[in-house]
């Protein structure tokens, strides 16, 4: 049975991680190897689904983490990610640093894909961090929650508007709709989850060669118009690319030159010269200082990247091994609510394969046809299904890598800490959508 041959290989890498402290890469690679071999994949075939996962993964997150953290450190050694930390102090105090963070996060998180908004944010938190004293989770895992809530929940992030697409629905309503019940939602999450007795009991440290460690003064900082400039940049492209192309016809001609610059590698890559540019030779550090921080930031993340992209190549045999098509089978003939089966149907796909981009499109798939006729709205159908994908993070989802890695955690401490959130936020975001449904929305 395709649900018990994941449940194994969950546990047989929690075994090879944890007391037999094999490698994360390593002990990835390996299960994924087994779970091929159980489900069937031909042996010759291994290799190649093996490289389609780690490549597809990595394909989307080698550039925009790379180029994120080298700007990242760029801002850090220039003192510009001080400058905005010290600037949230100030104005939220640090009584409400958490605040901060969670206001930030979903300012820029509502455009920004998860991965994009985590590397330009997150040098921001790890200077907060040294400039109040806190524990890193307790900063971190805020803007951590806000960031996955809106990616989940809300297109147009890729999960959400593709299942927009499969029930014909409204991407602005859509969005407006699920602003309701995301915004409190998330705020209440990401501000009560690190104040869980066994949340504050971790107290992992920062992760070396990403941020500076230097503490710089008022005279040597960059002024907070420039930092914050060169922050936003990636937002402003990013965002205002997406949000053209769903206001112009598919014929218009500025549409590929906004597409190519509002695309996140791109983006990103004018964000890296301008901050090399005005942190750098503007304040009078030479380009080879500049090169010097790049240099330590893809130093550091040599490993993370690694391992996300064994955890593709472990998400993709269980997606080639036919466990997606195996639930897909079990809960289409299922008689309950179009909203509820939908949501469930991800939940489970969620559990099962990891990525929520893949749970929500075959989840939409299958709810489809009878929602159809149910008088449902489609934008409701859209936020049952997302809400749902978010649920139950854990070692299938190479989105849990990222943030066991940039936040130093033990797999244990890092399923501890992410995965029991997730379904918190996707049982209250299924809450909202009946509720909104009971409306008559």
């Amino acid at each position: 049975m395709p649900l018990v041959v994941v449940g194994i290989s969950v546990l047989v890498l929690l075994l090879l991680m944890t007391k037999l402290k094999v490698n994360g890469f390593v002990a990835l690679l390996f299960v994924s190897v087994a779970v091929a071999l159980v489900q069937g994949i031909p042996m010759a075939e291994i290799p190649d689904v093996l490289s389609k996962g780690i490549g597809g993964q990595l394909g989307d997150s080698v550039i925009t983490i790379g180029l994120g953290a080298m700007i990242g450190r760029v801002m850090g050694d220039s003192g510009a990610a001080q400058r905005i930390a010290d600037s949230l102090v100030d104005a939220f105090g640090e009584r409400w640093v958490q605040l901060a963070m969670v206001v930030t996060s979903m300012i820029i998180g509502v455009t920004m894909f998860y991965e994009v908004a985590f590397v330009i944010i997150v040098p921001v938190a790890f200077t907060l961090v040294r400039r109040t004293g806190s524990r890193l989770l307790w900063i971190g895992l805020p803007m951590s929650i806000a960031l996955s809530t809106m990616h989940s929940f809300l297109p147009p992030h890729p999960g959400p508007t593709a299942v927009v697409g499969t029930f014909h629905a409204s991407v602005g309503k859509t969005l407006a709709i699920g602003l309701l019940f995301t915004i409190p939602f998330a705020a209440l999450i990401a501000l009560v989850w690190p104040r869980l007795p066994f949340v504050r009991r971790m107290d992992p440290p920062i992760p070396q060669g990403l941020v500076s460690d230097r503490r710089f003064t008022e005279e040597e900082m960059p002024g907070l118009g420039w930092a914050l400039s060169v922050a936003l940049v990636p937002v402003v492209l990013i965002a205002g690319g997406a949000v053209y192309e769903m206001c112009v016809p598919d014929d218009d001609p500025a549409l590929p030159f906004v597409t190519f610059i509002g695309s996140a590698p791109i983006a990103l890559l004018l964000t890296l010269f301008l901050a090399g540019w005005a942190f750098g030779p503007r304040l009078g550090r030479t380009l080879q200082e500049v090169a010097s921080s790049c240099v330590a930031a893809a130093q550091a993340m040599s490993m993370i990247l690694l391992v996300i992209g064994a955890g593709g190549a472990f998400k993709q045999v269980l997606t080639d091994g036919g466990v997606s098509d195996y639930i897909k089978d079990t809960t289409s003939s299922w008689d309950i609510s179009p909203l509820i089966l939908a949501w469930l149907i991800a939940v489970i796909l969620r559990v099962a394969l990891g990525s929520a981009t893949v749970a929500a499109v075959t989840a939409a798939g299958v709810a489809h046809p009878l929602a159809a006729g149910s008088g449902v709205s489609p934008e409701l159908m859209v936020l049952a299904v997302s809400c749902g994908s978010i649920a139950f993070s854990h070692v299938n989802d190479p989105g849990f890598w990222m943030f066991k890695e940039y936040f130093t955690l033990s797999v244990l401490d890092a399923i501890k800490a992410r995965t029991p959130y997730t379904p918190a936020l996707a049982v209250l975001g299924l809450g909202g959508v009946l509720a909104l449904n009971a409306a008559g929305l």
